[in-house]
């Protein structure tokens, strides 16, 4: 399912604390990027025990469970995890990777919140949660009914809320001064084969490696740590990243021209992590408007242009990748007629 208006996390937080006592909900979003971790909180805010049952590994029997007799009649005794005496949030992860008949025993829980004759304590609360079909994930068609009984609400990624959570929970400083840099590689679609890629939680994998070896963080293992639980070209910037502190290359630094562009042969990869920085910092500064530029803009985009054909002497591909259209972001459409009146080597050669 593919909603016309997204949520972020603080925002999803108010729909739980709102609609959630009173209809049950279903997360939609991708793989990693907080949904589980926003239920659990949502739930101790609310002061509720948080019960998890993955969809993916049950089957109807967990659900509704075993029949007994009972004198001359047959009951369906539910399970210890469902039959509690407190009220509780019950927790529906993966959802909708449940076979129809799995499904098809959340029906009466999800719309009655009851198992034959059981009924969930008063003030219990049930909340769904399932990747999508684009997700490359195992999900199964929901029936029309079982989408009927729910509210549903698709969440996004919010780079400046898990900015803000990361301060707070021990996330290492290298990931959260690298993600206040490049926000764009907090999260990338999941791909279609099978290899790593980077969400929120991924980098939260990689951070609780990072802190374990502390000061003792070879580069070589850190290659094994990014490479197994980020995209390969995020996993890339950021070890240039982490070797672009230690030489201290600094982006600001160069643009305010106190230091140069790298130029060994062995800091290339420190160079083409600056120049990438260097592209998303002449985007975000650049008004798309040229009359709209003040006169630190105006600066900028004087000294942007001198840098460019700085980084062109060391290398012209690179400086074609920091003007080119290499994703869905582009630079103002006046500032590369500019680039081409005034550097034009670097235009011809890039058609050529």
């Amino acid at each position: 399912m593919n909603l016309l208006v997204t949520v972020s996390q603080n925002e999803l937080l108010d729909v739980l604390l709102n609609v959630a006592p009173v209809r049950p909900i279903f997360i939609w979003g991708a793989p990693g990027i907080g949904k589980s971790a926003l239920v659990n909180t949502f739930a101790e805010s609310v002061g509720l025990e948080c019960v998890s049952l993955l969809g993916s590994q049950l089957a109807p029997e967990d659900i509704i469970g075993i029949p007994q007799i009972k004198g001359d009649y047959s009951v369906f005794i539910p399970p210890k995890i469902i039959a509690r005496k407190d009220p509780y949030c019950l927790f529906l992860d993966e959802l909708n990777a449940c076979s129809q008949e799995v499904q098809k025993a959340f029906y009466s829980l999800i719309h009655e919140k009851r198992i034959g004759e059981y009924y969930l304590p008063e003030g219990s609360i049930i909340i769904g949660a399932g990747n999508r079909a684009q997700d490359s994930a195992i999900v199964k068609p929901m029936s029309s009914a079982l989408i009927n009984r729910m509210f549903h609400v698709e969440l996004k990624v919010s780079t400046k809320q898990w900015l803000s959570w990361a301060s707070e929970n021990n996330i290492h400083p290298y990931i959260i001064e690298y993600i206040t840099l490049r926000p764009d590689h907090l999260f990338s679609t999941p791909p279609k084969t099978e290899e790593a890629f980077s969400t929120p939680r991924s980098w939260h994998m990689l951070s609780d490696a990072m802190n374990e070896y502390k000061d003792d963080l070879k580069e070589e293992t850190l290659k094994i740590l990014a490479y197994g639980t980020l995209s390969p070209n995020h996993a890339g910037q950021f070890i240039a990243f982490i070797k672009q502190i230690k030489n201290r290359y600094r982006l600001s630094s160069i643009i305010s021209g106190d230091e140069s562009w790298p130029n060994k042969p062995e800091d290339r990869d420190v160079l083409y992590f600056l120049a990438q920085s260097f592209r998303a910092q002449i985007i975000k500064e650049l008004p798309s408007d040229k009359k709209k530029l003040n006169e630190n803009s105006q600066y900028f985009a004087h000294r942007a242009k001198a840098l460019i054909k700085d980084l062109s002497l060391i290398s012209l591909e690179i400086a074609q990748m920091v003007v080119g259209n290499v994703d869905e972001n582009s630079l103002p459409n006046w500032f590369m007629i500019e680039i081409v009146r005034d550097l034009p080597r670097l235009v011809e050669k890039k058609n050529g």
